[in-house]
């Protein structure tokens, strides 16, 4: 009779990483648990999977991919547009630093943030560089991030769209 028990198990929405031949790093856009591969599957840093996995015995510090549903990447786009009438009016009832959240026609989301004018690019090329920003579009089944910004009134718009 054995008493080995069965690996666990794990499904969600992950980002890739990092990814090299051998071992590729996913993270749930969940649960922020992260997940190294003992072999990589063709992924690629900064793809979008949603997968199960299975921890590798006997140790089970290692994962396999056991079934892999979809896989996608997400276009992380710095606009040459400004934000929205829309946008400004909601940036015009925020105090610097706040965020709000607005629904878009259809799916997807955006986000509207106030920032000190002489802040902006630089706030705009934080949330293009930080991971973040492909995790929150991967929870919000987004496939195209857009930042738009306009350092004259420091507003930054990030627009989540789906496909």
């Amino acid at each position: 009779m054995s008493d080995q028990s069965e690996p666990e198990t794990v499904s969600g929405t992950f980002v890739v990483t990092h990814a090299d031949e051998a071992s590729p790093v996913l993270r749930d856009v969940e649960t922020a648990r992260i997940h190294t591969l003992a072999s990589n599957p063709d992924l690629e840093s900064n793809e979008v999977v949603d997968a199960s996995l299975a921890a590798e015995p006997p140790l089970e510090v290692a994962w396999e991919v056991v079934e892999l549903r979809e896989r996608r990447t997400v276009d992380v786009v710095d606009s040459d547009l400004s934000p929205t009438t829309h946008e400004r009016a909601v940036a015009d009832e925020q105090s610097i630093g706040d965020l709000d959240r607005v629904e878009r026609a259809g799916t997807g989301e955006i986000h509207v943030l106030s920032v000190e004018p002489a802040e902006t690019e630089a706030a705009a090329r934080d949330v293009l560089e930080d991971p973040e920003t492909i995790a929150r579009a991967a929870r919000l089944d987004a496939v195209r991030v857009e930042v738009r910004s306009d350092a004259a009134e420091g507003v930054l718009s990030v627009r989540y769209l789906p496909d």
